[in-house]
């Protein structure tokens, strides 16, 4: 008894990833980035927002598809000014950062020339901090825009 073969040898495995992809992508988080607006809706693992600090801030919670807990960070007025996050995975610091990210590619280099530390890194540039470290299944950071932190608030405040 022959058995035919399950996958067609036509099959692209690219195309495979490509209807994979497709599929899982609307359930990862989105998030807007530094300095964008906060989405005041629940969509996919983001929770619904909820104000800290006598009303001045609103944080929405949502867990990465790497399982990584991101605390999205944004004064009364809607804009985004800090992100913090904990776990099994690194977020995806570029889409967190958006325009900040040049900012701190650059300070990063000059930190990582400096410093000998392989498992922690602060990055200070006028723009943008980041604050970033653990081990391997345990990672732990936050970012901030300096400029845009409401009054009275201070990146310690953050939960």
């Amino acid at each position: 008894m022959r058995v035919s073969r399950i996958v067609p040898k036509s099959f692209n495995i690219s195309a495979a990833r490509a209807a994979a992809l497709s599929i899982l992508l609307p359930m990862t988080c989105a998030h807007a980035a530094l300095g964008g607006a906060i989405d005041t809706g629940s969509s996919g693992s983001a929770g619904a927002p909820v104000t800290l600090l006598n009303g001045v801030v609103v944080m929405r919670t949502s867990v990465d598809a790497g399982g990584t807990t991101i605390n999205e960070y944004a004064s009364n007025t809607g804009e985004i000014f800090a992100y913090t996050w904990q776990g099994p995975t690194m977020p995806d610091l570029p889409a967190l950062l958006g325009a900040y990210d040049a900012s701190y590619v650059a300070g990063n280099a000059v930190e990582r020339a400096s410093s000998s530390d392989l498992h922690d890194s602060r990055v200070v540039q006028p723009d943008v901090v980041v604050e970033s470290g653990g081990q391997m299944r345990s990672y732990v950071g936050r970012a901030w825009l300096p400029g845009a932190l409401p009054a009275g608030v201070t990146p310690d405040q953050l939960p």
